[in-house]
């Protein structure tokens, strides 16, 4: 039941003139700045030939794209998920859906892995443009499995925050600001804990980006990893117990 859930929100997103004109806006500025960070990297190449341990093609055009493409799925997620529940719920079918005989968590969990496999989709079409360099250049397969890997999560993460903020409300341009406005903050909540140069250790873990750092290096930390699941979790958890309390509730 899950993947039938599922199969329904991908379809339609994918039916979707919004989610398509986001897919293709994101995909052709990526695509431009790709072409830059290429054109840069060919201009340092003479420099880059005399230096002992160099950085290559996957340091000096895939990371910086896959940081840019975090950015972008920042923005993104907020309107892919801002009507998951909170355009049911204003319409009424939640109510139905609610009282249908499948368990709260299999819906939650189908709408989840749906918008998932569309963002999955996104990432793959950015993975796709550093690979093109494989014929030409000498790229690092196992950095830039790193940084799919974090783009992955990162989606995976925004997602289940986006998921439950249109669980609260009605109104699905509320759910996209305010999950927005939350994906922000832990963006940059370390810049919040700075305090005499030096940033808080709580607040540094917070910090999303931080954890993708290290991946964008070809670091892979399990402390990474389970904050990311634990963002996950958490956010999933907490959809299941709102839809859960609206059918007691109704």
């Amino acid at each position: 039941m899950i993947f039938t859930i599922a199969a329904r929100e991908l379809r339609g997103l994918f039916l979707s003139p919004l989610a398509w004109t986001l897919l293709a806006v994101m995909q052709g500025l990526l695509a431009w700045i790709f072409i830059i960070l290429v054109g840069d990297f060919q201009g340092l190449q003479g420099r880059l030939a005399g230096l002992e341990n160099a950085p290559g093609v996957t340091d000096r055009v895939a990371a910086p794209l896959f940081r840019v493409a975090a950015w972008g799925l920042l923005l993104v997620t907020p309107l892919l998920t801002m009507r998951l529940f909170s355009e049911e719920r204003r319409t009424g079918t939640l109510d139905l859906l609610l009282s249908a005989p499948v368990g709260i968590s299999t819906i939650v969990f189908g709408k989840y892995l749906g918008v998932l496999l569309f963002l999955l989709t996104l990432v793959a079409l950015v993975a796709l443009m550093p690979l093109t360099l494989a014929a030409g250049a000498a790229l690092d397969f196992g950095k830039l499995a790193a940084g799919v890997l974090d783009l992955s999560l990162l989606a995976a993460s925004f997602a289940a925050a986006g998921l439950y903020l249109s669980a609260l409300t009605t109104q699905p341009a509320v759910a996209a600001a305010a999950t927005f406005g939350l994906l922000l903050a832990f963006w940059i909540v370390d810049a919040v804990g700075v305090s005499q140069g030096a940033i808080s250790p709580l607040f540094a873990y917070l910090s999303l980006p931080r954890h993708g750092d290290a991946l964008l290096l070809g670091l892979f930390r399990s402390q990474d990893l389970a904050y990311y699941l634990l963002f996950s979790a958490a956010f999933l958890g907490l959809t299941i117990r709102r839809l859960d309390y609206a059918r007691l509730r109704g």
